[in-house]
């Protein structure tokens, strides 16, 4: 990282990684400005900053070209900092100052879950590395760590703001439409995703899911070594699943099986192939990293199991805010279910899922504003009933699963008609399968 000191730096946006910012640039010597156009009220507790910047907040920012430097949080738009005589964000610092190879990890769906494991596989193969990012822990809180690897969770936000940003292995698990009030179109989003191999070269490896053509193009385009994952069929250099095991291919061939592994909870397969993929890329021992499966379990609301009762295991899947979330939960069934879906639509076609819904769901418990919309695209395809709210639709769900049934919350749709977030709602389904469960004398 260059020297900072003495550089008047402009740190835009206070949330997570904009305060993260702030104490990063103050250790190096910046002189800082945090600004933040919302009102003190709803930014929480600042006192720990006022010491090292000069704030300004509620107010509009301040003119970008009185400074050397901006510090955009990735909740500001590229527009918002064009201007600016330089633009880093948080993790173009970060990897600026760390000494140790990046994993980095990014799509429209599966980020999370992939970064935790990645790094779960990695210390399981005696390395030392931990997840940062847009996991929700600040990029810059892994400078001065003792790693051997760092895992970075990238945002096509954060991607806008990357100037030198070249991960050892930049993943690519999926590139669906999202966010495209920020990026313009799904070409714009595209593009921004990209940007996560715009500067690997010579043994960087770009790693990407074979069975998404957006994927594809950015994987061709990059100008490293190029690794596929498909959970379909054979790829010609990645890994592929094939009855119950992965197979690995680059230099050699090794088969790592994966019997025993309860896979209702277990992460998606696209997320361990590409994991195990990550950790091939920076030499660790695969079959070793491999064995953080057993002990692993997804993040939060992330296709988590939360009961199980006659047979019948319910799945919270309540981060499946839009359809291709769901269509991934969906394929990942290995038997039937009951589908609990609906909320507030964002714009998406839905109908897509019905012929997914068709092959794999005995019926579809709808709730929410998108109740009519799925109900019209599942019509004469999926039995369905409707339900006031997610406590009832648990109920009706759970009469209607026969033994060996997934009952599965993924919405397909955001949360925000009737919940403050997917959390709340992956707490109520977690809740109401509790109730139920102890109605029925059994235990969640």
């Amino acid at each position: 990282m260059r020297d900072l000191a003495g550089q008047r730096v402009l740190v835009l946006g206070l949330g997570r990684s904009g305060r993260s910012a702030v104490g990063f640039l103050s250790e190096r010597g910046a002189t800082i400005v945090a600004a933040d156009e919302r009102e003190p009220a709803q930014l929480g507790d600042l006192e720990a900053l006022r010491g090292l910047a000069e704030l300004r907040v509620g107010a509009p920012f301040p003119e970008l070209a009185d400074f050397d430097l901006v510090v955009p949080s990735p909740g500001v738009p590229a527009a918002r900092f064009a201007t600016a005589r330089r633009a880093l964000g948080d993790v173009e610092l970060a990897f600026q100052s760390l000494t140790v190879p990046v994993v980095a990890i990014t799509g429209t769906n599966g980020k999370t879950t992939t970064t935790e494991l990645c790094a779960r596989m990695l210390v399981a193969a005696g390395l030392r590395a931990e997840a940062a990012g847009n996991i929700g822990r600040p990029a810059l809180e892994l400078v001065g760590r003792a790693l051997d690897v760092a895992v970075l969770e990238i945002s096509s936000f954060q991607l806008e703001a990357v100037e030198t940003f070249r991960p050892r292995a930049a993943v690519i698990l999926n590139i669906t439409p999202d966010h495209l009030d920020r990026h313009g179109d799904f070409a714009g989003y595209v593009a921004a995703k990209a940007r996560i191999v715009a500067r690997q070269r010579g043994d960087d490896v770009a790693i990407g899911c074979a069975d998404d053509a957006a994927v594809r193009g950015v994987v061709a385009g990059a100008r490293g070594r190029r690794w596929l994952f498909s959970t379909r069929a054979p790829v010609e250099t990645g890994a592929w699943w094939d009855a119950g095991a992965v197979v690995l291919l680059d230099d050699g061939l090794q088969r790592i099986s994966l019997d025993g592994l309860d896979l209702d909870a277990a992460p998606p397969l696209d997320d361990v192939l590409a994991a195990l993929l990550a950790c091939r890329a920076v030499g660790a021992d695969v079959a070793k990293a491999a064995t953080a499966l057993a002990g692993f379990t997804p993040p939060p609301h992330r296709r988590e199991v939360v009961g199980r009762h006659a047979g019948v295991t319910f799945v919270n899947d309540s981060k499946a805010t839009n359809p291709d979330a769901a269509r991934l939960a969906l394929e990942a069934l290995r038997g039937s279910a009951i589908w609990i879906a609906g909320g507030r639509n964002k714009g998406v076609d839905l109908a897509p899922l019905a012929d997914l819904a068709a092959s794999r769901v005995r019926g579809a418990v709808l709730i929410g504003e998108a109740a009519d919309a799925l109900e019209g695209a599942l019509r004469g395809r999926v039995p369905v009933w409707r339900a006031r709210d997610v406590e009832a639709a648990v109920a009706l769900a759970a009469d209607a699963a026969h033994a060996g049934d997934v009952v599965l919350l993924s919405p397909a749709c955001a949360s925000f008609d009737q919940f403050r977030n997917y959390e709340e709602r992956g707490a109520r389904f977690r809740a109401a399968v509790a109730a139920w469960i102890a109605s029925r004398g059994g235990i969640a």
